[in-house]
């Protein structure tokens, strides 16, 4: 039996630990940079993200515990069955002066799935949208000119091969 690693990456952000946590867990904060999102972000919550499917990503949250970690588990997911199951976490630390470092792994997302190439490319466009949100105040959500610049790049690369 093979193992693969889950996706993981850290961003290092201008922001405290504190903006960095309510970035997570505030559905205001969660649609500057990720998605548009109803629900609670609060421990035991439940986030429902509005992609461009018919029905909505749902994410129970396990854990959100001010300013150190936010803990999801998907739990529907329509539109990318693979995901149902799998654990988006974050782990924060503060850092030097007024900044926190993010480590981001969702626990389950690896070479294995079918999705991998396309939410691993997704995942580095919303960790930086993520910081840009953070830092300048305007994040690159779904749906954002950034966010369908990189769609259609990658339409444009993929058809060439």
């Amino acid at each position: 039996m093979t193992s693969t690693a889950d996706y993981q990456t850290t961003v290092r952000v201008k922001a405290s630990p504190d903006a960095l946590f309510d970035a997570l867990t505030t559905t205001t904060s969660l649609a500057a940079w990720w998605n548009p999102v109803t629900g609670f972000g609060t421990t035991g919550g439940e986030l429902r993200f509005h992609m461009n499917a018919p029905d909505p990503l749902v994410i129970q949250v396990d854990e959100a515990t001010r300013p150190t970690s936010v803990r999801w588990t998907v739990v529907d997911c329509p539109f990318l069955p693979d995901w149902i199951g799998t654990r988006p976490t974050f782990t924060i630390t503060p850092g030097d002066g007024d900044a926190a470092e993010l480590f981001f792994r969702h626990q389950g997302l690896s070479e294995e799935l079918e999705c991998f190439g396309m939410c691993t490319r997704s995942w580095q466009h919303y960790m930086t949208s993520l910081r840009d949100y953070l830092e300048s105040g305007g994040g690159s959500p779904f749906g954002s000119p950034a966010d369908l610049a990189r769609r259609q790049a990658h339409i444009a690369a993929t058809s060439i091969r």
